[in-house]
């Protein structure tokens, strides 16, 4: 009897591709949308900072002033005993949870709401922000860092600053043991092996044939197992041809 692929294993959903859950901190929520953030504002100041092998940027903990407790994801300059309010009537600072309607325009923001209440949705990676662009008449328009912008209610939320972590990126790994624990951390597949370097028994790309130019395009309908490389692509590589102006 045979074993399944690689591809097959990670699709299975065995506990060795799982994330590991269990260490995450928190799901990272922002608090209960409640009338004391609807109609005014909540203080709180910075207790500590927190580091999740959920994600990559760096949470902090908040400790409001009824004694409620939070985490939330830590701007760019945030220190230790910053203040921090929530709600419709907070100032604009580092870190504080506004709803859109009332940042202004230009203002970067991040862990944005895409539905008002639902804790966070948007630019929550680090070093990243997004910007709002304008306030029209029954939505506040928000350019994402892929450049897209997207129209939304102005009782969704969201922080003020830049996720910090930014440019964490930037320096190489060096060395494969690095890189091992911190795929490690999140059950991430890693080193990744390229099917044409795999026996022909271990990867529908293995053998000799892919070398001689067979096609890396599958069906969309593939069964498992098969299902891997271009999925129903319409075009593969650089395209051909001078590029016309005006096209």
């Amino acid at each position: 009897m045979g074993k399944l692929l690689l591809q097959q294993r990670r699709g299975k959903g065995s506990p060795a591709y799982k994330c590991p859950s269990h260490r995450y901190k928190t799901e990272l929520s922002y608090r209960r949308y409640d009338e004391a953030e609807r109609s005014a504002s909540i203080r709180g100041y910075v207790a500590g900072f927190v580091d999740d092998p959920a994600r990559s940027a760096l949470l902090m903990s908040i400790v409001f002033e009824n004694r409620e407790r939070s985490l939330l994801l830590a701007p760019e300059g945030m220190r230790m005993g910053d203040e921090v309010q929530a709600g419709a009537k907070a100032g604009i600072s580092l870190g504080s949870v506004l709803p859109l309607s009332v940042i202004p325009d230009g203002m970067p923001i991040y862990n944005i709401e895409r539905a008002p209440g639902d804790g966070g949705t948007f630019v929550r990676s680090a070093g990243s922000s997004g910007y709002v662009v304008s306030h029209e008449k029954n939505a506040v328009l928000i350019s994402l860092p892929s450049k897209r912008t997207v129209a939304l209610s102005g009782m969704c939320r969201a922080q003020i600053g830049v996720v910090a972590g930014g440019g964490r990126l930037d320096r190489p790994m060096m060395k494969a043991g690095k890189m091992f624990y911190a795929a490690r951390a999140t059950n991430r597949s890693w080193p990744n092996v390229r099917g044409v370097a795999m026996n022909a028994v271990s990867h529908p790309y293995g053998g000799s044939q892919h070398h001689a130019g067979k096609s890396t395009c599958t069906s969309r309908n593939a069964p498992p197992g098969r299902k891997v490389g271009h999925l129903a692509a319409r075009s593969t590589g650089r395209r051909k041809g001078k590029l016309k102006i005006g096209s």
